[in-house]
């Protein structure tokens, strides 16, 4: 593959994206570690609930990133600077409403997910502490997922990585000092946490003045009576909206793709648990090169140059089959061995074998998808990501069920491949029937 001036912008974007994604999960490990060598079992699994229910709630309001980027990235293609500065204070909008909503309904959102994850009555005291601590992080965390997407649209990953792993260490940091020092154990945990969340917000918003400081003006030109007025917010709903749909329906599929492999047993659990371990890491690359589609389609698309977006589409493509090539290869190659990493139990690495195949069709399945929805996002097509995504679920759910009597766990990653595949399949063919 020629290596292009396309190739360098992408690169610019996708490598800053991938390293801020790796970074990601170390602030849940980081928790589950300090506790591992504090306690027992019983903090560990409630730092496991815990930090699964922000995840899934945070997972869902991830369109105030995605609508964001695409808006912002069209918007800086036409160089209307007032529009870009208009999205960031709407998307900071958003976020701090939704996030003050959950502050002011915590008790509900507890006792609706609880009632859903049902965690043991010994457990359940620690998550609570758990829970109460970080759900005050909500604000930093939705505002940060604002100004995430507006630097990416901005075509600015750097920032985003920059600030993921200043978290990370003002986390462990804090969270240690904490634990070790203050002797607090799941409090010390749950507010190193909320300290890092707040600090990840503070230095977002620092580095925002440092860069885009100069563009306050644009900001300040416009009429702060619009600030509250709904139909400035209707295209932003519009897009958001959709994305928000498309995201339950995923949301769904990988809880249902749990709770499927957990009602066959611990074992069958255990082994899809490790297995999905190959589409996470795959996901953290491929997120990486969605991120750079949504910056440069969007700012391409927004810009009317057909010539350039089709070239960036084009890049983007081939990427994505060298990465299906590198994945496949590596997992032929290492990915058992990489089991004997994740555990050293014989028992599950055996009874993962007759389902190890199904891992090496994760990237041929899934590139497709990823490639799309950056693009997708960056031309706020968010219609046929919707209509797409929900096609894929029907897929999934029908298969699964069709075929579980017969091939029991086999049927569940079937559809799961089959729903990969769908997702990608069905939004090249709305990308070619709207003919962008």
């Amino acid at each position: 593959m020629r290596y292009s001036h396309r190739d360098q912008e992408i690169l610019h974007l996708a490598i800053p994206s991938i390293i801020s994604n790796i970074t990601i999960p170390l602030l849940g490990l980081v928790d589950l570690a300090i506790v591992g060598h504090i306690s027992n079992e019983t903090l560990i699994a409630a730092i496991s609930v815990g930090s699964m229910i922000f995840n899934v709630i945070y997972w869902i309001f991830g369109f105030l990133r995605m609508g964001t980027s695409g808006l912002t990235s069209q918007a800086l293609g036409r160089r209307d600077f007032h529009e870009v500065m208009v999205l960031l204070r709407q998307s900071l909008t958003i976020g701090l409403m939704v996030a003050f909503t959950f502050v002011i309904l915590q008790s509900v959102i507890w006792w609706i997910t609880t009632g859903l994850m049902q965690p043991s009555a010994e457990i359940t005291p620690h998550v609570r502490t758990y829970f109460n601590i970080c759900i005050w992080g909500a604000p930093a965390m939705l505002s940060l997922y604002g100004l995430s997407g507006w630097f990416i649209g901005m075509q600015n990953t750097r920032v985003p990585m920059m600030v993921s792993i200043l978290q990370n260490i003002i986390n462990i940091m804090a969270s240690m000092v904490l634990v070790f020092v203050f002797k607090m154990k799941i409090e010390g945990v749950a507010m190193g946490t909320l300290i890092a969340q707040w600090s990840g917000f503070i230095i977002a918003l620092f580095l925002w003045l440092k860069y885009y400081g100069r563009l306050r003006k644009y900001h300040e030109a416009q009429s702060w009576s619009t600030l509250f007025h709904y139909r400035t917010y209707l295209p932003f709903f519009r897009v958001n909206r959709d994305i928000f749909l498309r995201t339950l329906f995923l949301v769904s599929v990988f809880l249902f793709f749990t709770s499927a492999g957990a009602r066959q047993g611990d074992m069958i659990l255990s082994v899809n648990t490790l297995l999905m371990t190959f589409f996470t890491l795959f996901s953290y690359i491929m997120d990486g090169f969605a991120f750079a589609g949504e910056a440069l389609a969007g700012k391409y698309y927004g810009a009317h140059n057909a010539k350039a977006f089709a070239d960036v589409c084009h890049r983007l493509f081939k990427w994505g089959g060298a990465m299906i090539i590198l994945f496949t290869i590596a997992y032929c190659i290492g990915g058992k061995s990489f089991l004997y990493l994740l555990t050293d139990s014989q028992e599950v690495i055996a009874a993962a074998s007759p389902y190890w195949g199904w891992t090496l069709l994760i990237p041929l399945s899934g590139m497709a998808a990823f490639v799309y929805d950056g693009i997708f996002i960056g031309i706020t097509a968010t219609r046929g990501m919707l209509i797409s995504c929900a096609l894929a679920a029907v897929s999934f759910y029908a298969v699964y069920f069709f075929l579980f009597p017969f091939i029991h766990n086999h049927a569940l990653w079937l559809a799961l491949v089959i729903f990969l595949a769908m997702r990608g399949f069905l939004q090249w063919g709305y990308l070619r029937r709207k003919a962008v």
